[in-house]
């Protein structure tokens, strides 16, 4: 490649490379919770975009969503992994976030304002894509609390509340309900709980 080729793609390359830090960065709530050595935000971010790929309706569109689970706390990577613990009010949080991530996004060119857009429309969650990926986020969260419960003897209660919570999707929310169960019985078809009626 030669010396024009060089500078047109250097900027890119160092937002890549930065990116790759996620892949380093522990999940701050679980670290709050005493766990050493947890996943890390790039190991989230995944899993959310494992679950848009295995769950996502067919009415949605599939490759919208998982763009903003690949994206969604790509600003981590320069603001960290801020939690309720850090007591910072939301709008500063958002704005933090948004700061970082347009200059962080800022050497892609044209690529550049379009990921930005898939951000914010993740983070006004007024779409059904946006919607449907912050329910997944939950369902991370709460799947992984579950198998940290199994494999690290920890109390999963805090984390698959605030899940359940936060989810405005029955079909999820049944899904996290019947993690534990099917944890302990691996072998065992999972039948979710109907929503609303108490467990035998």
């Amino acid at each position: 490649m030669g010396p024009s080729g060089d500078k047109r793609t250097a900027p890119a390359i160092h937002t890549l490379m930065e990116s790759l830090e996620l892949k380093d960065l522990p999940r701050s709530g679980w670290l709050e919770a005493g766990l050493k050595n947890p996943e890390t935000v790039a190991a989230h971010s995944w899993g959310v975009a494992w679950l848009v790929l295995a769950l996502c309706p067919r009415e949605l569109d599939r490759g919208l969503a998982l763009a903003m689970a690949v994206i969604h706390d790509l600003a981590e990577v320069r603001v960290g992994d801020i939690t309720p613990g850090d007591q910072i009010d939301p709008h500063q949080k958002n704005a933090r976030e948004r700061e970082a991530l347009r200059a962080l996004l800022a050497p892609l060119g044209s690529a550049a304002q379009g990921l930005l857009e898939l951000w914010e429309e993740l983070e006004a969650g007024q779409s059904a894509e946006a919607c449907f990926v912050r329910a997944c986020d939950r369902l991370d969260m709460g799947l992984q609390a579950t198998h940290y419960a199994k494999k690290r003897q920890m109390n999963p209660e805090e984390f698959t509340k605030s899940a359940l919570n936060a989810m405005n999707d029955e079909r999820l929310q049944a899904i996290l309900e019947s993690a534990p169960r099917a944890i302990d019985h691996p072998e065992d078809p999972v039948q979710p709980r109907p929503r609303g009626r108490a467990p035998s």
